[in-house]
């Protein structure tokens, strides 16, 4: 093969990684909004654990196995970020949602007791 070739067979799997790793972010999304509604941690160091063992087990090179590790740890670093700012966005909707629902109840008597 040419390196022109080369170059474009590397174009064609980067976009299929950019595809791989965007359907990965969808999913690591939906854990989010199932540990929102489960109130479990965003940070799971055992399932981390788990992870990296599948990826090492299903490793044939030519990357050794702790560069591969390296990759995966930044790729759960982005996915747990996403999996925050999906916890961030509910709480906040939530919160958004009981505002609301206090407005409707009507006004708050003052902290102190005292009214103005």
């Amino acid at each position: 093969m040419t390196l022109e070739e080369l170059r474009s067979r590397i174009d064609v799997l980067d976009r299929q990684l950019v595809e791989l790793l965007n359907e990965r972010a969808r999913a690591a999304q939906m854990v989010g909004h199932l540990k929102a509604s489960t109130s479990l941690p965003v940070y799971e160091p055992n399932r981390e654990k788990i992870v990296y063992a599948n990826v090492r087990a299903a490793n044939k090179g030519p990357l050794p196995d702790i560069e591969l590790q390296h990759i995966y740890e930044r790729i759960i670093d982005v996915m747990r970020a996403l999996q925050r700012n999906e916890l961030a966005s509910e709480r906040h909707a939530r919160g958004l949602k009981e505002d609301l629902n206090g407005l409707a109840a009507g006004p708050k008597k003052p902290e102190t007791g005292k009214q103005k």
